[in-house]
């Protein structure tokens, strides 16, 4: 009838709904970001990564297609004690909608842009990708190595590593000699480098690989330089994502695996020369720089790997910056600082306080190394 005002909206119709997430949509483990602690949401195909909070996420990782609206509606009540009204669903559902992340939406549309070619940059900063379809080149790299990747394999192999470390640290004095004559001689220093640069493409390589054996996915290879300077890299996408810290920091750590592997073959050819021959002096000079070359990356200092690990352990996004930021609150605004919670106040001073503390030996370190062999 005319006038009649329009009847409510009945929730009922709403909650008795079973939306569902579109299939393979990607949820993170809880992390840590200043003093919230969010989830990550991803559409693999091309789509931005968002966070959300953790009631948020509570209810999309429950848009399963099975439970109810309702029903998930009763196990939030359970959980923090409230219950949601329509509009709050309708908020949540149309964020979903129009991100494209509902199973029956469309797809959230992308604009045209013209595919990009495989140089980017100048010639004196830029980067160029060198195969057409990463994730299926290292997958082809994972399925001719797959049968190395196993316990059985891999532990014997960090074994004699971690020996190789202990040996090589014995022997620090006569390497670092080696070494600073090594830099003397022209010729055998660029060979040396040669295979440090092709140890660092075999790095590159390795987090590709270890992503595809836990899940992850490469969307690129190529060369990234800065005349002098070019090397390779990979792009890991959805390691976030990975089911465990474990394989998270596995990833991350596959690079600085793959250089101590490098070393070990030119290790026993090291051991077999005699003192003083020159052929050993180079090889000590190799094992020391490429020792160095893994070992640094596994500092857990930006933009480092043992970084990378640091944060995946700890389930922290961004906590080099945040740490900073925790620590000029307590210097500026105390009461702000104080509302943090406490995990995060322990790992943000602590990470400001024992990074700044790591640099500072570093430095020391090698300000005596340079000043031994001057006096020396």
């Amino acid at each position: 009838m005319s006038g009649t005002p329009a009847r409510p909206a009945d929730p009922a119709g709403l909650l008795s709904h079973r939306p569902a997430l579109r299939p393979g949509i990607l949820l993170s483990p809880a992390l840590l970001h200043g003093p919230a602690t969010v989830h990550l949401i991803k559409d693999p195909d091309g789509g931005a990564a968002f966070e959300v909070g953790v009631k948020e996420y509570f209810l999309i990782a429950r848009l399963d297609g099975v439970r109810t609206l309702a029903e998930i509606g009763e196990e939030y009540a359970d959980a923090f004690g409230k219950r949601l009204a329509e509009p709050h669903w309708r908020r949540l559902l149309q964020l979903l909608g129009t991100r494209g992340l509902l199973a029956g939406a469309p797809p959230r549309p992308t604009p045209d842009t013209p595919a990009a070619g495989p140089f980017n940059g100048t010639l004196l900063r830029g980067t160029m990708r060198l195969v057409a379809d990463a994730d299926a080149t290292t997958g082809r790299l994972h399925r001719l190595l797959r049968p190395a990747l196993r316990a059985p394999v891999l532990l014997p192999l960090a074994a004699l590593m971690a020996a190789t470390e202990v040996l090589l640290a014995t022997e620090l004095p006569q390497l670092a000699d080696d070494t600073w004559w090594l830099f003397h001689q022209p010729v055998a220093l660029v060979a040396v480098f040669t295979l440090l640069w092709l140890s660092t493409a075999l790095h590159e390589l390795a987090h590709g690989i270890a992503a595809r054996h836990y899940g992850g996915t490469v969307s690129e290879i190529g060369l990234r330089w800065r005349l002098p300077m070019a090397v390779m890299y990979c792009t890991v996408d959805n390691y976030r994502y990975l089911r465990t810290r474990w394989h998270q920091c596995a990833v991350a750590g596959a690079g600085a695996f793959a250089n101590l592997l490098f070393l070990l073959p030119f290790l026993a050819w090291w051991a077999a020369l005699a003192d003083g021959d020159p052929t050993r002096r180079v090889l000590s000079g190799l094992l020391l720089l490429g020792s160095a070359q893994a070992l640094v990356n596994l500092l857990p200092l930006p933009p480092l790997d043992g970084y990378t690990m640091l944060g995946h352990a700890l389930r922290v996004s961004h906590l080099a910056p945040e740490s900073g930021r925790y620590l000029r609150l307590r210097l500026s605004d105390r009461q702000a600082a104080a509302a943090y919670p406490r995990r995060a106040r322990t790992l943000y001073l602590g990470y400001a306080v024992g990074s700044a503390l790591l640099v500072v030996l570093l430095l020391a370190a090698l300000a005596t190394g340079l000043y031994f062999h001057l006096v020396h």
